[in-house]
């Protein structure tokens, strides 16, 4: 099985990583279309040239590796994407294939944190339009695609998890719920710059306190975003 997990960033995308990389029968991506983003919209980002080395460029070629042999021949192949990257050249119908699910994050969260590492995110930099819309995709095709907030995952990572495990048809593992401390081997490049947090980490973060304040410089950023935000909540599990 191929499961493609859909976030923005800064949301609790690559915990979840290291949650279905701990289980032992799970191959994983990190990102595949990272550089095939960079490389088409020429954008400056935290260690572009690094990234641009690192991945193929070619999305096309990404995409069809993503239906190819799963790496060491795992049952199950976690592919974590980022919905912004999803940008036009990019192929989408791959995502046929596969089973693809929807991490969503409240946006003032979302913008709080990404604005701390990168200043004023626009409403494409954090990735719910897009989200959004991929959403709207793979209903259109007839399939029925899981939403899941990091919310109430870090609530209750056990109950959670358990939930996304059998809506998709996989059996649960308790090891999904804690990893070993220092980032997974097939972290991507960038995560020297992004994983600074997570790789000090064993486990998914305590609950989240109240949402924060965004300044009022991003605050139509917030306003834009937060009804694609409840559309896929009213719909999450």
């Amino acid at each position: 099985m191929r499961i493609a997990m859909w976030s923005g960033p800064r949301n609790l995308s690559t915990a979840m990583m290291y949650a279905f990389g701990n289980r032992g029968d799970c191959a994983v991506v990190d990102e595949p279309f990272y550089a095939a983003y960079l490389s088409k919209t020429g954008l400056e980002h935290p260690m572009r040239s690094e990234i641009l080395e690192s991945q193929s460029q070619d999305a096309e070629a990404v995409a069809g590796g993503l239906l190819g042999p799963v790496p060491a021949a795992k049952p199950y192949y976690y592919q974590k994407h980022m919905t912004q990257h999803m940008i036009d050249g990019v192929p989408r119908d791959w995502m046929r294939e596969v089973t693809n699910i929807f991490l969503i994050r409240h946006p003032a969260r979302v913008i709080a944190s990404y604005a701390a590492k990168r200043e004023s995110p626009t409403l494409d930099d954090i990735g719910f339009r897009q989200q959004a819309e991929l959403f709207d995709q793979v209903n259109a095709w007839g399939q029925e695609p899981v939403v899941i907030d990091s919310h109430d995952i870090r609530e209750d990572p056990a109950t959670k998890l358990e939930q996304l495990c059998e809506r998709i048809g996989v059996p649960f593992s308790p090891k999904m719920l804690s990893w070993p401390q220092g980032g997974h081997k097939d972290d991507g490049v960038w995560a020297a710059h992004w994983y600074g947090a997570v790789w000090k980490s064993t486990g998914f973060a305590g609950t989240e306190g109240d949402v924060p304040e965004v300044p009022e410089h991003l605050q139509p950023v917030l306003a834009a975003a937060m009804p694609y935000y409840e559309r896929l909540q009213a719909v999450k599990i």
